[in-house]
């Protein structure tokens, strides 16, 4: 993926500094610099760095260029969540995402309760049936996450906008209280998954800023690419709560970025979804088989509303 540094450059010209100068007041070495000439990829603490320096933000020295030509689900995504148009694409991945995605991380909603949220914005109960207010609130909160994921979706990634999706995500919950679970920021507490140890705080942000720099260093985008990104996303585990759904989320965007069909993870799979994440070291194709099932399981929502798509 092309970089644009005119920014940069620009903001360098105005000052009368020049590059080299720069890049001997903060020690980048000859690589670095000729990365910026050419528009290559840069860590993110090198940005934050000359951020520092001349005391601008990160959006005013470079811009991705992405050539994508926006998919048709994109654009009917974008546009019915545009419009609000019911009963369409964007209603129904709405309900479909949120409904599996909350499920299969302990929330007892029903479909039909996250149907009636989306669409009525009410919950109806009966005399026997109670419920987690945290359940309720992590609901509409995952809307407002798949809204965000939308108009974020042919953006490359990035820390905030990781970081937003968490923020979304557990604002309001009773977890959003608590200090020490650092809603809308990396995690304060080491946390495990399935027994297994995940990156400690003090190191989350150098793996997420090696993770995404690694990523979005490539030229051609493939399903197992976005797989690959899930799982080291999931090892390190950079969040205190949240991190399956908002690792979700963000595959589910980058199959929007990139024009390959999503994938939703329902009950039926969960098993072999977690198994798979286990085993990703070892045998990949477990994880990979059981996501592809998950894109035929989204690719029937496309055939409900005749959206043609390539295969992935």
């Amino acid at each position: 993926m092309a970089i644009n540094y005119k920014g940069l450059f620009k903001i360098l010209e105005e000052r009368k500094i020049s590059l080299t100068d720069m890049s001997d007041d903060l020690k980048l070495s000859s690589v670095t610099r000729a990365k910026f000439r050419k528009g290559e990829y840069v860590s993110l603490q090198t940005l934050e760095a000359i951020c520092k320096y001349l005391s601008v933000n990160v959006n005013d020295i470079f811009a991705f260029e992405t050539p994508n030509t926006p998919s048709i689900l994109y654009t009917r995504l974008k546009e019915e969540m545009d419009h609000r148009i019911k009963g369409g694409i964007y209603h129904e991945t709405q309900i479909l995402m949120t409904y599996n995605s909350n499920h299969i991380e302990g929330s007892i909603l029903t479909h039909q309760q996250t149907r009636y949220i989306f669409e009525t914005n009410t919950i109806g109960l009966d005399k026997d049936h109670t419920i987690n207010i945290d359940d309720l609130i992590e609901t509409q909160n995952h809307f407002r996450c798949i809204d965000y994921m939308i108009k974020c979706a042919l953006e490359p990634l990035s820390e905030s906008l990781i970081k937003d999706l968490y923020r979304i995500l557990k604002t309001g919950t009773s977890d959003a209280k608590l200090d020490w679970f650092n809603v809308g920021e990396y995690k304060k507490r080491p946390n495990t998954v399935g027994g297994i140890e995940t990156t400690s705080p003090d190191n989350v942000h150098k793996e997420m800023s090696s993770l995404i720099g690694r990523y979005e260093t490539k030229t051609n985008f493939t399903f197992e690419d976005i797989i690959h990104f899930h799982y080291e996303f999931e090892s390190i585990h950079p969040f205190q709560d949240g991190n399956g759904r908002v690792g979700r989320l963000i595959a589910f965007k980058e199959c929007l970025r990139h024009g390959l069909i999503p994938f939703t993870i329902d009950d039926s799979l969960k098993m072999f979804y977690y198994r798979g994440l286990k085993m990703w070291k070892t045998e990949k194709g477990y994880l990979l088989e059981t996501c592809l099932a998950g894109q035929d399981k989204y690719k029937r929502l496309l055939d409900t509303f005749a959206i043609n798509y390539p295969h992935s």
